[in-house]
Formats: structure tokens, sequence, C-alpha cells
């Protein structure tokens, strides 16, 4: 099993401040919102990127998978009482000459390996596409 700590501390009233290893992301929990800082589900969202965009670069070798970059767009839907997420749907876009086949073959991979994506897949409609840049 792998465990993750992360610690966030409250900097002031417009925002907090997450650390893990030696990194650090600056928080938007200013109830107003802060433009320079992702709110929660913002975060959220760009966690299940980072989930994707991983799990690419774990399969990318095994399937001898010739890529030249990725994006991940995602949107997500909150609703306001009682206040959560309902779904979310994403579009991953692919700058590769593999053809359709091998792109379903990394979606695949990125849907069934992914911690986050299952994680969130689980509690929520996750749906999404694959297709190629241009």
């Amino acid at each position: 099993m792998l465990e993750y700590r992360v610690k966030a501390t409250r900097l002031d009233h417009h925002g907090s401040l997450a650390t893990c290893k030696e990194a650090e992301v600056v928080l938007d929990t200013d109830v107003n919102g802060r433009p320079d800082a992702f709110n929660p589900a913002e975060l959220f969202l760009a966690s299940i990127a980072a989930c994707m965009i991983k799990g690419i670069e774990r399969v990318m070798p095994m399937l001898d998978f010739d890529l030249r970059g990725v994006e991940v767009r995602l949107h997500g839907v909150r609703q306001d009482a009682p206040p959560k997420m309902i779904s979310v749907d994403y579009e991953l876009i692919v700058d590769s000459d593999e053809d359709d086949q091998r792109l379903e073959l990394l979606h695949r991979n990125v849907r069934k390996y992914g911690t986050i994506s299952n994680t969130v897949a689980a509690a929520l409609p996750l749906t999404g596409t694959i297709r190629r840049r241009g």
C-alpha cells in the first residue's frame, strides 16, 4: 500500500498553502475567490488531469506509444445544495501519429489504471474522449 501526506496551512483570509515533499501550491480558500490560485473544485479537476497524464507517461513505454504531447481539458459540474461535484467530463488531446486504434488503446489504459480517475469514476459520472491534436 502506498501512503500520501499533504499539509495545508491557512495563510490569511485570502488563501492557504499546501506543501508536500519539496513542492508548494497556493490554495484559493478566500470565500470571494482569487484569480491567482486554484480553488478546491479546480484542484479536484487538476488532480484528475495529473492522474491521466501520469498514467500516459506510465503506459507509453509498455505500449511503445509515440507521443509528442498531451493536453487534458476538464469540465466539472457542481450542485449547490448540498454542495458536491455531480459530473466530470474530459477530453484528452494527443499529439501523435499513432492510428485511431492505438489512441483508443491508450485511452483504455489511462481509464483502467488511474488511481484518481478510478476513485472519481466510482463516485460520479466521469466521461471523456480522446482525439488527435489538429
